[in-house]
């Protein structure tokens, strides 16, 4: 029975040193345990729902993400916790996030793409050198011109051949001008110092009396040009000209040069009197993606312009594009309908219209510098639009009108595509039809 008892209390003996060791190394365990949430719950107090998330992910790496969001401050942990809690919530800022939606709302302000207003002014102030123009292109397209029956090709066979000076050759050059629509007074201009330099045998020989020519066409030329100015917002643009010279299509391809310049374009419907007029100008609209503004048939074109640039005013447009009916030049019944036109447009905005272009037709010859004169007596037109170059041979007529009439042009058209209305520069243009280089050499 003794030893029995004996065995009993030393089993009873080791229960209880086990049932001690173990309960401390349980407690030790748990304070180890219970010190890292502790830090969680600091945080967790602050912010309940974002926080914790977001320390459920430094749990993994347990002190190193801590500092990582909280480095500057809360060096100090505990104290420190609750105060990173407010500066938490400076991270909720951080919903600039919600800059996500501010490019939406760029996108949405597109309208005030009038601050690409600043464009604008880089397109005036250097058109030339930011568009590295292709004179090459620019001579294709004049190709007729430089074919040996045209106005280039003739004039070049009268410079081929012997170095030394025909003396007939001012009489020579004379006759080309005047058959190839340049017009009897810038004739008499162009060669008034030809002939005084001959005279005084400053011109050596045919390369000189050549580049002499040149020199003397681009100075005719050099009066203005290259392109429409932007000088308000919106900026008007009035087109006018007779029948069939092309006044739709030319505003369809300078609305897509505007617009591929980010420009924001209205086009106004004045050809009331004419169906196709509308539906053409509707089609180039949507092509473009421009807003067209128009009225019933027949309806007061004054009236549907008015509203146009209403329109552009409230939506912030960029320029607007006026087409009107076409007239010939010798009703003045119906020149003095363009005149109240132009007066409407200045009641809707002060200054309209700020630009407005003749479009004429280079085929006509010397029609088209009636019709120059005419209109200019209506209208104080500030520019020329010169189309289908590419369809005739002259192409004199651009040297008659700026010479007589002192307008500059500001376009040529020498194709039917978008890209083939140019932005007019005189150095380019005596280069491509007056140029020696191997396409002119070939030509010749």
């Amino acid at each position: 029975m003794d030893s029995t008892f004996i065995v009993i209390a030393v089993v009873i003996a080791i229960a209880v040193i086990g049932f001690i060791l173990y309960s401390r190394s349980s407690k030790a365990k748990a304070e180890q345990i219970e010190a890292p949430p502790e830090e969680k719950k600091l945080p967790s107090a602050t912010e309940p729902t974002k926080p914790a998330t977001s320390l459920a992910k430094p749990s993994t790496e347990a002190t190193k993400p801590a500092p990582s969001k909280v480095p500057e401050k809360p060096a100090p942990p505990p104290a420190a916790a609750v105060k990173p809690a407010p500066v938490a919530k400076p991270s909720t800022p951080p919903p600039v996030a919600k800059p996500a939606p501010e490019p939406e709302e760029v996108s949405v302000v597109e309208a005030p793409p009038s601050a690409a207003a600043k464009p604008a002014p880089r397109r005036d102030a250097a058109p030339s050198s930011a568009q590295k123009r292709d004179v090459e292109g620019l001579r294709k397209g004049l190709t007729r011109v430089r074919e040996k029956e045209g106005f280039f090709g003739r004039l070049k066979a009268l410079f081929t051949g012997s170095k030394e000076i025909d003396p007939q050759i001012v009489d020579q050059i004379e006759e080309v001008l005047l058959t190839s629509d340049v017009g009897v007074r810038t004739t008499e201009a162009l060669l008034a110092d030809i002939k005084e330099a001959l005279q005084k045998k400053e011109l050596a020989d045919n390369d000189k009396v050549w580049a002499s020519l040149r020199e003397h066409a681009v100075k005719i030329l050099s009066i203005g040009g290259g392109g429409i100015t932007l000088s308000a917002h919106p900026t008007v643009v009035m087109v006018v000209g007779v029948n069939g010279v092309g006044k739709t299509t030319t505003i369809g391809k300078l609305a897509t040069k505007l617009k591929a310049e980010n420009k924001k374009v209205v086009l106004a419907a004045g050809d009331t009197f004419r169906a196709a007029a509308v539906q053409q100008l509707n089609i180039w609209g949507k092509r473009v993606g421009c807003e067209v503004v128009s009225g019933k048939d027949g309806a007061n074109p004054g009236a549907v312009i008015f509203d146009a640039i209403q329109r552009a005013k409230e939506t912030g447009a960029d320029v607007v594009l006026v087409d009107t009916a076409g007239r010939l030049h010798t009703k003045t019944n119906l020149m003095d309908e363009l005149t109240k036109v132009s007066r409407t447009m200045a009641k809707a905005l002060d200054g309209a219209p700020h630009e407005t272009l003749l479009v004429l037709d280079a085929t006509n010859g010397q029609n088209a510098m009636q019709q120059a004169a005419m209109f200019k007596e209506s209208l104080p037109l500030s520019g020329i639009v010169l189309t289908k170059l590419d369809g005739t041979a002259k192409g004199g007529v651009i040297l008659g009108i700026c010479a007589e009439h002192n307008l500059p042009v500001r376009y040529i058209g020498i194709g039917e595509r978008a890209e083939d209305l140019r932005e007019f520069v005189a150095e380019e243009f005596v280069e491509a039809m007056l140029g020696q280089g191997s396409e002119s050499d070939a030509a010749a």
